[in-house]
């Protein structure tokens, strides 16, 4: 515990998660198992409250990294610099994760080259190790270290992909959108509104959902549904909130923004 405190990568308040199934229990074995864990689900589903949330129930530092394409094997590992005092060595979030014993965080891993995610592989399968080949160190895993990953199959293309010797170092969680009861309920208490405002929220994003494929690659997702919520909260009329939120930063399509414009001036009125 003395350790925890003393890291400044730990959650300290609770984040508010509202459980959808048996994803905590699922979690919390893979972690007592050390089983690096995968999160799949579209973007803004929950995923990264889901690993905050579970690094708070299990007291363990959390280090996130936002993944992405110039990110390289440095990034995270470490490299040398040069300061006031010469020639210095600094960890990246990886190496300082696996030595403190947090739980390393890497968001939409498939983001990043795929030469920079295989220096994960060491530390994924029974070895628990990180090679410093520029430093001539091997960092020995702390006991309580667990690499998680996340990403969205939505946006998988051929050069975005995860290869399989990286997949099966991992066991998987997918995640999606929560029922529609559920997600009222997650909106109302994140955005401080009613929940009959916060229901006819949801039925904006159903909207959007059901057009995915069909001149929308990704619906409405949750987290924009809070923030559209936030500004209703702060005075802000419902369908300029809603515009805003919801559907000028999900389609730049003329004719898209027009359909969903339609869907807010049905549940919100003109």
């Amino acid at each position: 515990m003395n350790e925890i405190q003393s890291t400044p990568y730990r959650v300290a308040a609770q984040p508010y998660y509202r459980p959808l199934a048996n994803e905590v229990d699922l979690y919390e074995a893979a972690y007592a198992v050390r089983m690096p864990v995968m999160l799949k689900g579209p973007t803004g589903c929950g995923k990264s409250r889901f690993v905050e949330y579970m690094a708070w129930k299990l007291q363990r530092p959390l280090i996130t990294v936002a993944c992405n394409e110039d990110m390289t094997a440095a990034d995270l590992v470490g490299r040398f610099l040069i300061d006031i005092n010469g020639t210095v060595w600094r960890d990246g979030p990886l190496t300082l994760a696996a030595r403190i014993g947090a739980i390393c965080y890497l968001d939409e891993v498939v983001e990043a080259r795929q030469d920079t995610v295989v220096v994960i592989h060491s530390l994924t399968d029974h070895r628990r190790t990180l090679p410093l080949e520029k430093k001539g160190e091997v960092v020995e895993a702390h006991p309580d270290f667990q690499v998680v990953i996340s990403y969205n199959p939505g946006y998988q293309s051929l050069t975005k992909d995860l290869k399989p010797s990286t997949r099966q170092r991992f066991g998987a969680m997918v995640f999606d959108f929560p029922a529609a009861e559920t997600e009222v309920e997650i909106v109302a208490h994140e955005a401080g509104v009613e929940a009959q405002t916060a229901a006819k929220l949801v039925e904006v994003a159903q909207r959007s959902r059901n057009l995915r494929g069909h001149g929308l690659d990704e619906g409405i997702s949750t987290r924009l549904l809070v923030y559209a919520g936030r500004l209703i909260a702060m005075g802000i009329p419902a369908s300029d909130a809603c515009r805003m939120a919801l559907v000028r930063p999900i389609t730049d399509d003329p004719d898209m923004q027009d359909t969903l414009d339609a869907a807010i001036d049905t549940f919100f009125g003109v």
